[in-house]
């Protein structure tokens, strides 16, 4: 059996992540003049979401897989599909064309962040993982700083279009380092993939992303989604070879992991989406400008969680999740309270900075903890429905906040939804008339200001449930990888 190359291995890894982390800030950056282009401000929103929904349902499903088959097959096909996924979204033609392709690279990053991070938690023992994982946030921060520079240099010299293929150079070098570097002994069992809950819990969560989204048929969507969602949980319980092991929730780390999750994500996709839109529609910013506001938190993330994994074994988890989320309630509070019309980009600057730097210290304290309350055989189920929570508040967050935003552009009949799109093309709405420009910004900005309020609640949601996580709850520096199924070579 040949041997794994932790530091290639590791690098593949972090090409993965760099690769998830560069697409979130690329694509926030040039989505205004995407919009400006294809039309359709009304899909706005619907852009990141259905990323984020394919996702979501994909990550408890990958989990299971890594854990029943193994981590490298499920990391290859997931990184290959979102190869695909990209390289159609850089060819879409229309709005739809691009929601549609967006969707399919959501189903192949469902497996990327979830299985590198498990295969972290394999490789690593926990003192080390606290640092890889540290290490791992500052691929975030780079991403960080490239993005929004590369995706306002690809819109101003290039097309949108190139946003999508700048992916595939770097996925194909992680799928090599990882084919010839990465290597794992899988010892079988009689398993099966409980396809009833993946069934449930995909259509269940459709339905409940269509029902916060304010569209059409809303109530029996929600109502649908509860009873799909109620369904799942009862095969859940009763299944030999559970989706989603309910008994992972009776940890209490892990419940509270969960809760958490969900609502800073919500928080932080939330301010990662409409942060950089109300910069460039309604304070007049460049393309560039606006992808810029994100680089604060992306930098102030990964320096958190530098620190964070030195102080996890002194500290313990409690004091950095409570501390964290804290920390990201006044950052998301500057937001909401500051960012108004005329606001100097200061505001989002310094707003963004402080949520990031909290979220480095919670965001990463949470995961070590949730991958260090199971043993190897549960650590890619454990992981993933972290990230499957995590992901599914982003998703309900920007969904939320992508109804609201266009129930208020609705509210005034005038604006015509061609000026929409106008307004967020780089000449900022040229050739509307001043009346129409100036009503167009006040319902954008308005819309934004509440979704403000919105990211501001789900980051004090997050800090009230951080206040519950257990005491007793406490990591120990020479935990390993437990395994009697997998032992990584």
């Amino acid at each position: 059996m040949r041997t794994t190359q932790r530091p290639l291995t590791t690098l593949a890894l972090a090409l993965c992540l760099f690769m998830a982390a560069l697409e979130m800030t690329v694509v926030s950056t040039a989505m205004p003049t995407v919009v400006s282009d294809l039309g359709g401000l009304h899909s706005y929103a619907w852009v990141f979401t259905a990323y984020m929904l394919a996702s979501t349902i994909t990550v408890p499903i990958y989990g299971k897989l890594a854990d029943l088959y193994g981590r490298k097959p499920v990391l290859l096909f997931g990184v290959g599909l979102f190869l695909v996924g990209s390289i159609a979204s850089g060819l879409a033609t229309s709005m739809g064309m691009l929601i549609a392709f967006r969707t399919l690279q959501g189903l192949g990053a469902g497996a990327m962040q979830p299985v590198a991070l498990t295969v972290v938690g394999d490789l690593y023992t926990l003192e080390q993982r606290a640092r890889v994982q540290g290490a791992f946030s500052a691929v975030w921060g780079i991403a960080g700083l490239v993005g929004p520079l590369t995706g306002g240099l690809i819109v101003k010299y290039l097309t949108w279009h190139w946003i999508f293929f700048v992916n595939v150079p770097i996925g194909v070098g992680a799928m090599l380092l990882l084919g010839v570097f990465f290597h794992e002994r899988i010892q079988r069992k009689p398993q099966r993939l409980d396809i009833a809950g993946a069934v449930l819990l995909s259509a269940g969560v459709v339905l409940l992303l269509i029902g916060v989204q304010g569209m059409d048929h809303q109530l029996p969507a929600l109502v649908g989604a509860g009873v799909l969602l109620a369904a799942f949980v009862f095969v859940e319980l009763r299944a030999a070879e559970p989706l989603l092991p309910m008994s992972l929730f009776r940890i209490p780390a892990i419940a509270i992991s969960s809760v958490a999750g969900a609502l800073f994500s919500s928080a932080q996709f939330g301010a990662t989406t409409y942060v950089p839109l109300y910069v460039q529609a309604v304070l007049g910013g460049s393309p560039t400008m606006a992808g810029g506001m994100i680089t604060p938190m992306i930098v102030g993330w990964p320096l958190a969680s530098l620190l964070a994994g030195r102080l996890i074994l002194r500290m313990g988890f409690r004091p950095l999740i409570i501390g964290g989320f804290g920390m990201a309630g006044a950052g998301t509070a500057l937001m909401a309270l500051l960012l108004k019309p005329g606001a100097p980009l200061l505001v989002p600057e310094v707003a963004m900075g402080v949520f990031g730097l909290g979220l480095g210290f919670a965001s990463t304290s949470l995961l070590i903890a949730v991958q260090t309350s199971v043993g190897w055989e549960l650590r890619g189920v454990a992981t993933a429905s972290n990230m499957f929570f995590r992901t599914i508040g982003g998703a309900l967050g920007v969904g939320v906040m992508g109804g609201v935003m266009v129930s208020k552009l609705l509210e005034d009949p005038s604006i015509p939804l061609s000026a929409a799109n106008q307004i967020l093309s780089p000449e900022h709405g040229r050739g509307l008339a001043p009346e129409v420009l100036h009503t167009l910004g006040d319902a954008l900005g308005r819309g934004l200001s509440l979704n403000f309020w919105l990211i501001c609640a789900s980051a004090l949601g997050a800090f009230s449930a951080g206040l519950f996580f257990p005491r007793t709850h406490r990591p120990t520096p020479t935990s390993l990888p437990s395994s009697d199924a997998v032992a990584p070579h």
